[in-house]
């Protein structure tokens, strides 16, 4: 007996977290906008745009035709919004946050890697 779930389904999954993600920045923008490297200009409309394109790629993930492109666009947004990833641990550390929600930050780190996979799988990419 094989236990597993059909490409179909992960994809609709994947597309489901990329796009509620991606609403979340527009409902609790604040608190993506305190994560920001305090380098990068235009905190809010980074964020904004970031939104936009989760929600733009989970969509795309949805329509054949859009598949590979939203594919590129989200490898591309998670290699992007890893900065921001490691600012929320370095702040947590810095700040002394209680041990276990720095280590979960810190496990969030490699976790775009999974994501990344994910969505190469889920969109196509690896095919010709």
């Amino acid at each position: 007996m094989q236990i597993g779930v059909s490409a179909g389904a992960s994809r609709m999954v994947l597309a489901a977290i990329f796009v509620v993600a991606g609403v979340l920045h527009f409902a609790i923008t604040d608190m993506y906008v305190r994560v920001m490297p305090p380098y990068l200009p235009w905190p809010r409309e980074l964020v904004m745009v970031s939104g936009v394109c989760q929600v733009a790629g989970g969509v795309g993930l949805c329509m054949p035709r859009l598949r590979r492109a939203a594919g590129w666009g989200l490898v591309l947004l998670l290699v992007a919004v890893w900065p921001a990833n490691l600012q929320m641990y370095a702040d947590a550390r810095a700040s002394g946050d209680p041990l276990l929600g720095v280590m979960l930050l810190l496990l969030r780190l490699p976790l775009q890697l999974v994501l990344i996979w994910w969505v190469w799988k889920a969109a196509g990419l690896g095919r010709r």
